[in-house]
C-alpha cells in the first residue's frame, strides 16, 4: 500500500517542483526575461515606425499629385471662363459678357 501512495504523491510533489521550478529560474533570470522584453518592444515599436514611414512617403506622394490636379482644373476653369467670355464679347448688345461677368467674379 506504501508504494501505491508513494507513486502517485511523488508525481503530485514532480508536477508542483517542476511549476515551483520554473518560477524560480524565471525570477532567477529575470533580467533576460526583462531584455526580451524590452528588445521584444523595440522591434515592434520599429515595426511600427517604419510603417508609418512608408504611410508618410504615400501621403506625400498623394498631397502632391492633388496639388497638380489643382492646379491644373484652376487653369482649365480659367480657359473657360475665358472662352466664355470671348464668345460672349461678340454679342453686338455687350449685355451677355456683363452679365456673365458678374456671374463669374470677373471685372471688365
Amino acid at each position: 500500500m506504501a508504494s501505491s501512495a508513494s507513486p502517485s504523491s511523488s508525481a503530485g510533489i514532480q508536477n508542483s517542483k517542476k511549476s515551483l521550478g520554473f518560477i524560480a529560474n524565471a525570477v532567477k533570470r529575470k533580467d533576460s526575461f526583462i531584455q526580451l522584453f524590452a528588445m521584444t518592444e523595440i522591434l515592434l515599436l520599429s515595426i511600427r515606425s517604419l510603417g508609418q514611414k512608408y504611410r508618410l512617403h504615400d501621403l506625400q506622394e498623394d498631397t502632391k499629385t492633388l496639388k497638380e490636379e489643382q492646379e491644373a482644373l484652376t487653369e482649365r476653369t480659367r480657359n473657360i471662363k475665358r472662352d466664355l467670355l470671348h464668345e460672349a464679347s461678340f454679342e453686338p448688345t455687350g449685355l451677355f459678357a456683363s452679365r456673365l461677368r458678374l456671374l463669374l467674379g470677373e471685372r471688365e
